[in-house]
């Protein structure tokens, strides 16, 4: 089956902070949150968005055994600084791992990590970068999936949404350009943005983000990037059916 995965869930920190700090969140299961990364599987395709810190732990936790591509949406720590992990990928397959993002992401990704792109200190480079166009397809052994992508505002940088299957992910995000409303409304899954519960000047706050996602009109969207002060069992006791908080693992097919 097609599989979509929530890898982590939380903001930069994760949840509970590294001094075991859990803010308005209760000490329990689906409170604990790795950092912000995705997953799905698609025919023969596995297929990554973005490389967290925690992405070791969250790939045995879930029980993925592979990687083929990687989807980055930005280029902030806690979106790309796993990446080194991909490297038993590599030598796995013996093949260097396809990475997508924007013109702006890829530069920072070698200038920051560039011994994943060319040799170095007799290391062989692992990943293979591809800027990303409006319209993409990955391919693989005869299947493949056609991706549609646009830049959303992240306070002062942009983040790439990558849209497929009439599933939407924009982790990190705090406005979306009008003409793109279109791009998002009416999908099966939109995985949004929801940080905290006060206004922040780079992301959806929850107010922003569930008034969102009511002129989206998903069938069902997840909020994502959950800061300390969002706690889990209280978003669910509150939010609507079609509208729920994220948590490490939750899972559709599609």
């Amino acid at each position: 089956k097609n599989r979509f995965t929530i890898l982590g869930c939380g903001s930069s920190l994760g949840a509970p902070w590294i001094t075991n700090y859990w803010g308005s969140c209760k000490n329990k299961k689906k409170n604990f949150r790795t950092r912000c990364a995705a997953h799905f599987n698609y025919k023969d395709l596995s297929i990554l968005i973005d490389t967290s810190p925690d992405i070791k732990n969250q790939f045995l936790n879930n029980k993925i055994k592979d990687v083929d591509t990687v989807l980055y949406t930005h280029a902030h720590s806690d979106q790309i600084s796993g990446i080194f992990e991909l490297r038993p990928f590599f030598w796995k397959n013996q093949k260097k791992i396809d990475i997508y993002g924007s013109r702006k992401t890829i530069n920072e990704l070698k200038i920051k990590y560039d011994y994943c792109f060319k040799p170095k200190f007799g290391y062989k480079p692992i990943l293979k970068s591809n800027i990303i166009k409006k319209k993409f397809t990955i391919k693989k052994k005869g299947h493949s999936i056609k991706i549609n992508t646009f830049e959303a505002q992240h306070g002062l940088v942009r983040s790439t949404v990558y849209i497929f299957n009439k599933i939407a992910y924009l982790s990190d995000c705090n406005h979306i350009p009008d003409r793109h409303i279109k791009d998002l409304t009416n999908l099966d899954y939109v995985i949004l943005d929801c940080l905290r519960k006060k206004p922040h000047l780079s992301h959806f706050n929850y107010n922003q983000a569930v008034t969102l996602a009511k002129k989206l009109k998903a069938k069902k969207t997840i909020l994502t990037n959950l800061h300390v002060d969002l706690d889990y069992y209280e978003l669910k006791k509150k939010l609507p059916n079609n509208i729920v908080p994220a948590y490490d693992g939750l899972n559709f097919t599609f």
